[in-house]
C-alpha cells in the first residue's frame, strides 16, 4: 500500500475541495495547518498557511474560546478569523475528523457569515427601535395581512397582538374612506412607491383615531415587494384641537352676529316697548291692557335672549375669579331654555343658599353646565320629562347634581361617555367633544364628574369640586 502524503489525505480526488466556497483547513494533532483550500487564500488574504499554527489566523481575544471548543470537539460553532490586513470575518465553523493511515486530522470547514451577522445586527437594531418606539408600527405581507405589530400599536388600537396577526388592517377602519381611496393606495404601494396621508381609524372600543400614516414597501435584494411597513403618528389630539379652534371661531362669529342683532333689533324693540307703555297708560279697556302686557313681556323675553346670547358668545378672559355657582347654573339654564326641545320639559332647581363661591373662569363653567344640560335635554328625545338641578356644600366638597328622566346611557357606552369624539347621536347632530371638553375644564379646576345611569330610567351627572379655593364672601 502506498502511503498518502499530507496533501492527499483529505480526498482521493485530490484538489477538488479548492472548488468549495467555504474556507477549509486541515490540522494535525498539534493544531498546525497541513493543508488549506484556495478559498482560504482568497478570503483571508495570506500567501501561505502550511506549517503555521491555526492560532495565527484567530484573534487573540478569541483564541481561548476557539481552542476550548476544538478540544471539546464541538461539531458546529461560531468564531472569528483574522485577515492579513487586520480586519476580521465572522465564520460558522463545522468541525470534522478525518482518519487516514492510522492518524487523526481535524478538518475545519468555515462559512463566511460576516454579511449575515451584519444583517442580523441591523435587524436586531431595527427590531429594538420598532419595539420601543412610541409610534404605532405594523408590518403586512403582500396580501395585506398583518404579520407584526409593535406594543405601541396594541396600546393605540386597543387590540392585542394575537387579535391582529393574520388579519387585514381593515379591522380598524372607521368607514370614512371609500373603497376607491384604499384601492388607489394599494395600486401605488404595489408599484414599489410609498404613500403618505391622513387616515381615520377606529379603536376596538369604537372610539375614533386620527393618524398620519406612512406606508412603505419592503423590498428584497432583487427589488421585489415582499411586504409593507405602516408607520402611524397619532394626531387625534391635534384634530380635537383643530375642531375646538373651529368651534371657537364659530362662537366668535356668533358673538359678532349677536352684537349686530342686538344693535339692529334693540332699537326697534325699545321703540315698540315705549309705544306699548304709552298705550297701556291711555286705555282703560281691560282686554287691551292684558294683551299689551303680554306684548311687553314678550319684548322683554326677546331682549333677554339677545343679551344672554351676546354675553355667552363674548370671548373668554380666562381670568379666574370667585364665582357664584348657583348664578352660573341659572345663566346656563337661561340659554338652554331657548332651545326648541325644552317646551315640554320641567326644570326643577334646588340651590343651596349657603353655597361658597368657587375660584374659576365663569364662562368656562357656564359651558360645562350648558353641555351637561343639553345632553339631558337630548336624552328626553323631545318627549315631556323633567330635569332636576341641585347644589350642595357638604363634607369639604361642593356637589352639583344634574338628573334627568330621559332614556339613560347603555352600560357599554357609560365608560366612554367622556372620550373625545364619542357620540351616540346621528352624524351631524353632535361632535362628541362637549362632555370631553367639560370633563377637561372641571379637572383643570381640581374637580371631577361622575355619571350614574340606568338604561331607560335616566342619568345623573354629578360635578364635584373641593372646597379649597372657595369663599363664603
Amino acid at each position: 500500500m502506498i502511503a498518502m502524503s499530507p496533501k492527499a489525505i483529505y480526498s482521493k480526488y485530490g484538489r477538488i475541495f479548492d472548488l468549495m466556497a467555504e474556507i477549509i483547513f486541515v490540522l494535525d494533532k498539534d493544531d498546525m495547518v497541513i493543508d488549506n483550500n484556495k478559498t482560504a487564500f482568497a478570503l483571508l488574504g495570506y500567501d501561505e498557511f502550511i506549517g503555521q499554527p491555526i492560532s495565527s489566523v484567530v484573534p487573540n481575544d478569541g483564541q481561548q474560546r476557539f481552542f476550548e471548543l476544538l478540544q471539546l470537539e464541538t461539531k458546529t460553532f461560531e468564531a472569528q478569523f483574522l485577515k492579513k490586513d487586520g480586519t476580521r470575518i465572522d465564520a460558522e465553523i463545522n468541525l470534522k475528523q478525518l482518519e487516514s493511515l492510522g492518524r487523526t486530522y481535524r478538518v475545519i470547514i468555515a462559512k463566511d457569515i460576516t454579511e449575515q451577522k451584519k444583517r442580523d445586527l441591523d435587524f436586531l437594531r431595527f427590531s429594538n427601535v420598532i419595539q420601543r418606539t412610541i409610534n404605532p408600527i405594523q408590518i403586512t405581507d403582500t396580501r395585506g395581512l398583518m404579520v407584526y405589530v409593535n406594543p405601541a400599536f396594541e396600546q393605540w388600537s386597543g387590540f392585542a397582538k394575537e387579535e391582529l396577526i393574520g388579519k387585514n388592517p381593515k379591522v380598524l377602519r372607521s368607514g370614512k374612506h371609500t373603497r376607491e381611496f384604499w384601492q388607489n393606495i394599494w395600486r401605488l404601494i404595489l408599484s414599489g412607491k410609498a404613500w403618505h396621508g391622513e387616515v381615520q381609524n377606529r379603536r376596538k372600543d369604537g372610539t375614533l383615531l386620527h393618524t398620519d400614516l406612512l406606508i412603505s414597501p419592503i423590498v428584497d435584494d432583487n427589488g421585489k415587494v415582499v411586504g409593507f411597513l405602516g408607520a402611524h403618528r397619532d394626531i387625534t389630539e391635534q384634530k380635537m384641537l383643530e375642531q375646538q379652534l373651529v368651534q371657537s371661531q364659530k362662537m366668535e362669529s356668533i358673538g359678532t352676529l349677536a352684537a349686530g342683532i342686538a344693535h339692529e333689533v334693540g332699537n326697534p324693540l325699545t321703540s315698540i316697548s315705549s309705544l306699548v307703555q304709552v298705550l297701556q297708560r291711555t286705555t282703560n279697556d281691560d282686554f287691551s291692557r292684558e294683551k299689551l302686557e303680554l306684548i311687553k313681556n314678550q319684548i322683554n323675553r326677546i331682549s333677554r335672549t339677545i343679551r344672554d346670547l351676546v354675553d355667552f358668545s363674548r370671548p373668554s378672559t380666562y381670568v379666574e375669579r370667585l364665582t357664584d355657582v348657583n348664578q352660573v347654573i341659572q345663566d346656563a339654564l337661561n340659554i338652554v331654555k331657548y332651545g326648541k326641545k325644552v317646551k315640554d320639559i320641567d326644570f326643577q332647581l334646588d340651590f343651596a343658599g349657603d353655597l361658597p363661591k368657587l375660584l374659576v373662569v365663569p364662562d368656562q363653567l357656564t359651558q360645562v353646565f350648558i353641555n351637561i344640560m343639553m345632553n339631558a335635554v337630548d336624552s328626553l328625545e323631545g318627549k315631556p320629562g323633567s330635569i332636576w338641578v341641585q347644589t350642595i356644600a357638604r363634607d369639604s366638597k361642593m356637589t352639583i347634581e344634574i338628573r334627568d328622566s330621559g332614556k339613560g346611557i347603555p352600560p357599554d357606552d357609560l365608560e366612554k361617555i367622556f372620550d373625545p369624539f364619542f357620540t351616540t347621536k346621528e352624524v351631524g347632530q353632535g361632535t362628541g367633544l362637549g362632555l370631553w371638553v367639560s370633563y377637561g375644564i372641571v379637572k383643570n379646576f381640581g374637580g371631577d364628574i361622575v355619571v350614574d345611569s340606568v338604561s331607560g330610567k335616566g342619568s345623573t351627572f354629578t360635578v364635584l369640586f373641593p372646597l379649597k379655593g372657595m369663599s363664603n364672601v
